[in-house]
């Protein structure tokens, strides 16, 4: 697993949730992949990128696609 400053995780999850809103990914019916969503290096630090869906942050779909709720 990658190793994270905290900087460096806020800056993620900024460029994810920002990224994600832009692309009215904001359901689970308009859920897009990170790369659909513009995020730069989608595919870097998937683990943290898990992480985010874990704890609710983002959701996942059952095919990989993501999205935010209300409450980001």
């Amino acid at each position: 697993m990658a190793v994270f400053t905290s900087s460096a995780m806020a800056l993620r999850r900024k460029l994810i949730v920002n990224g994600l809103r832009k692309s009215g990914a904001v359901s689970p019916e308009t859920a897009k992949t990170l790369a659909e969503a513009g995020v730069e290096l989608p595919d870097a630090f998937p683990e943290y990128t898990e992480k985010l869906a874990f704890y609710e942050i983002i959701n996942r779909t059952e095919d990989g696609r993501y999205w935010i709720g209300d409450s980001e």
